[in-house]
């Protein structure tokens, strides 16, 4: 990576001699993974901080994703957006489950709860929300819907760690929520993931699930997979927890210049911020409109051209991909608030060590005519 290139999001790394006592705590047990004292240690540490009672942790969001659908035995139909990273999809078809897309809130890019209920057939038996770019989904509504028709409610909180609403810790709520610890997350242990469980019980059959079901040695209760977190991994989001207030103070800091600087230009919206929520600040989307002298690719590049890596985070929507795009929900008539903000987002660059001139660049590059 060239210096001068500026990307969307880049992870956040600590001085490496912070992190030489965990390598030699481990180098000296020799417990390199299986639940070893910084996994455990880990755990409790996620619990205490994100305010839940139980969390497994994993290799990675996706086999946590894969994982939850497996522990709680989700089959037939599953209502998701198509507005997400494709791993939110891709886990219901790994678990052969058929996606269901439904239109996104235009405000919020989330699921329209309104969206819903429409989409539900005998064969349903979940809804898949995301919590996208770390803004929280109108869980009320949707726990409500899903009452009503029996349907369990796992959230991909992939973005939203640390987030918090007028309740608590927005991973409280459905009956599982899924996080990513991937390199370029808010949070990360290089790669990573969680399942945040509403009891013991629960938490004992994803950690059965997650070892190849393994209860001991001889005992198998399941067909599970190798999902397990590393020691490795385990002590350096140790490490990061130590940080992560600290880098959050620094992203709010960037949002904030952003929505100054993008004020009053023609044809750039941004999202509305998180308000009265505890937010994470973990993206950084814009829209841009018709009434912009550029079209959305041709800003894209014209940002590529100056060293500025920005994405555009979610494009295309997972219903266009060949894998899903034969499903009747798929169809882009039934998708127009999504296909919209597809065609139009850019997520721009926001990390704690973005500097403040890259930053005037970025925003002199996208206010310019």
């Amino acid at each position: 990576m060239k210096p001068e290139h500026i990307y969307v999001t880049q992870p956040t790394l600590p001085p490496l001699e912070e992190f030489i006592p965990y390598l030699q705590e481990i180098w000296d047990n020799k417990i390199l993974t299986n639940g070893g004292p910084f996994h455990q240690q880990l755990e409790q540490a996620l619990c205490d901080y994100l305010g839940v009672k139980h969390l497994a942790l994993f290799t990675n969001g996706t086999l946590a994703l894969v994982t939850a659908l497996q522990a709680l035995r989700i089959t037939g139909e599953v209502i998701t957006t198509p507005y997400s990273f494709v791993a939110t999809a891709h886990s219901l078809l790994w678990n052969g489950i058929k996606p269901v897309f439904v239109d996104i809130d235009p405000n919020t890019l989330n699921l329209d709860p309104d969206k819903i209920e429409s989409a539900i057939t005998p064969q349903t038996t979940a809804i898949m929300p995301v919590h996208c770019y770390g803004h929280p989904c109108d869980v009320a509504r949707i726990q409500s819907i899903a009452d009503n028709y029996g349907l369990k409610v796992i959230y991909d909180a992939a973005h939203a760690f640390g987030v918090q609403n007028q309740t608590g810790s927005i991973l409280n709520h459905g009956d599982l929520a899924i996080l990513s610890f991937h390199a370029t997350k808010v949070f990360n242990t290089f790669e990573g993931g969680a399942i945040v469980c509403p009891d013991a019980k629960t938490k004992q059959r994803i950690d059965h699930l997650k070892n190849f079901g393994f209860v001991d040695e001889v005992t198998v209760v399941a067909p599970g997979i190798n999902g397990k977190m590393s020691e490795l991994n385990a002590a350096f989001g140790l490490l990061q927890l130590k940080g992560v207030d600290a880098a959050i103070v620094k992203r709010k800091a960037i949002d904030a210049r952003y929505r100054q600087g993008l004020a009053g230009v023609n044809g750039i919206h941004c999202l509305a911020d998180a308000g009265e929520q505890v937010a994470n600040y973990s993206y950084f989307p814009i829209l841009v409109q018709p009434d912009y002298p550029l079209s959305r690719d041709a800003l894209y590049q014209k940002l590529k051209d100056n060293g500025i890596y920005a994405r555009r985070y979610f494009y295309p929507l997972i219903s266009d991909f060949p894998m899903y795009r034969g499903l009747p929900s798929a169809a882009q008539a039934n998708l127009p608030v999504a296909s919209k903000a597809s065609n139009q987002v850019i997520c721009l660059p926001i990390y704690p060590t973005l500097d403040v001139s890259d930053q005037e660049k970025i925003i002199s590059l996208v206010a310019r005519k």
